[in-house]
């Protein structure tokens, strides 16, 4: 699904490109959208791309509970709420396996 660079509403496919309904824009079909992230293996038939930036957390050594691997990304996050008139606040600490790209946390 796409949508229009000017106003934001859907865009419809056409044999020309796509339309937008709206305000008329019409975007070419041979635009190219180029994919900065690629992860190649030893096969050279298969190509991994990577969506989600991991550049952003920190690597720490930490061993993965599912394959052993010595070295995982680390971020924090809050979560907060209230349950019978009683405010909790509580800070959740995620780790993502470098190698295989499991993921655990555990909360405090």
């Amino acid at each position: 699904m796409k949508f229009c660079d000017k106003c934001g509403s859907y865009i419809k496919k056409t044999k020309n490109g796509y339309f937008c309904r709206k305000c008329g824009n019409v975007v070419q079909a041979n635009t190219v959208t180029q994919l900065t992230d690629v992860k190649k293996t030893n096969d050279s038939s298969m190509i991994y791309v990577v969506n989600d930036s991991h550049y952003e957390y920190v690597k720490v050594s930490q061993t993965c509970p599912k394959c052993g691997n010595k070295e995982a990304f680390h971020w924090f996050s809050r979560v907060s709420g209230e349950h019978a008139g009683i405010r909790r606040e509580r800070t959740i600490e995620h780790s993502k396996c470098t190698k295989f790209s499991h993921s655990w946390t555990k909360s405090s």
